[in-house]
């Protein structure tokens, strides 16, 4: 008997509704895991170009200097990004002026707002991807498990009724299928959960961060004042000359 009870003997006593729930269970907690490590790698490569292009940015004499690196480098990162399309807002705005419709509603430092902001929102927009998924997992498992559960309560109660007596051997298999749901449940729900959290700390904290760094860029290329708010390390003193005009 104990040859069995096992795994298979536990598949094998499964009803089709069973089986439906076990394969729920394996798509969600697949789909956690593909999105965990995906997004986890992708956060630690966006991280570490980020900081790369941030050292060259802030060591950059001046914005000629940092549209030509971007020009021959490939924008990789958010914050690359984020400073291409301010210097191009600023270049635009200059050569076009008040003739081009997007620059008319509140002149050039509106302009280069509206820029900056489309960008970051997009950047939010793409950091949450796959965040729904996670968090459908987490709440969802439980329940989905505790379903499987209720089946197997159900099919203890049958074989009890159908034999007449509660015998270890007649209960044994169904008791151990709900809690063999539960168990699946809460190992899809919990990575989930944990990896959610992590995720949204983590966007929390890089949306912040570029939401300072759109503050800097837009004090270089239309008022010319440096802030001290998008990095953690002391600027070199020569980032003053990022106030020249551009060509």
């Amino acid at each position: 008997m104990e040859k069995g009870l096992g795994f298979s003997h536990f598949l094998s006593q499964v009803d089709d509704i069973g089986i439906g729930v076990l394969v729920l269970l394996l798509a969600l907690s697949m789909s956690s895991w593909y999105l965990i490590f995906t997004k986890t790698v992708a956060n630690f490569l966006a991280a570490r170009r980020a900081e790369t292009f941030l050292k060259r940015f802030w060591n950059a004499n001046s914005l000629q200097e940092v549209n030509a690196t971007l020009t021959v480098n490939s924008i990789d990162n958010a914050f690359a990004q984020l400073a291409q399309l301010a210097l191009d807002a600023a270049l635009e705005s200059e050569t076009r002026g008040l003739k081009h419709l997007a620059i008319t509603g509140g002149g050039t430092s509106e302009f280069i707002t509206r820029v900056l902001r489309n960008s970051i929102e997009q950047e939010a927009a793409r950091v949450e991807s796959g965040l729904t998924m996670l968090a459908s997992a987490g709440s969802a498992a439980p329940f989905i498990g505790l379903f499987g559960t209720v089946l197997g309560i159900y099919h203890a109660l049958v074989q009890i009724g159908i034999s007449g007596q509660g015998t270890l051997d007649k209960v044994a298999g169904p008791v151990g299928e709900a809690l063999i749901m539960t168990a699946l449940g809460l190992a899809v729900a919990i990575p989930a959960v944990l990896a959610y959290n992590a995720f949204v700390r983590r966007n929390r904290l890089w949306l912040a961060r570029l939401d300072a760094f759109a503050h800097d860029l837009f004090a270089l290329v239309t008022v010319g004042v440096k802030t001290n708010s998008s990095a953690d390390d002391e600027r070199p003193s020569h980032m003053v000359e990022l106030t020249e005009r551009r060509p």
